[in-house]
């Protein structure tokens, strides 16, 4: 199995297109948090187009909640919904070539 450098290094080599976090990251006009009770926290992407996705964080104590802690898992997990929409969107511009 690759590690996180070999992986790095392995997709600076592919030459065809492909989805990036830069790129991701370029299309985000906007990121806000919010906190539901008392142990979860919610983040809403916003993109440059209008859509937005979100991702939650959530423990079991509120005694162990932390909101910057929940903001990054939060945003990590709202940053995953992503990929596939632009690994597909990336498809549709492939295909009607």
């Amino acid at each position: 199995m690759l590690n996180d450098e070999e992986l790095n290094v392995a997709l600076k080599n592919c030459p065809a297109e492909r989805v990036t976090k830069d790129y991701i990251e370029s299309r985000i006009k906007q990121v806000g948090y919010f906190k539901i009770g008392e142990t979860v926290t919610i983040c809403n992407i916003f993109l440059d187009n209008g859509y937005s996705v979100r991702g939650e964080s959530a423990c079991v104590n509120p005694e162990n909640y932390n909101q910057k802690i929940g903001e990054r898992i939060a945003y990590d997990n709202a940053f995953s919904e992503l990929w596939p929409l632009f690994g597909f969107m990336l498809a549709e511009k492939n295909f009607s070539k």
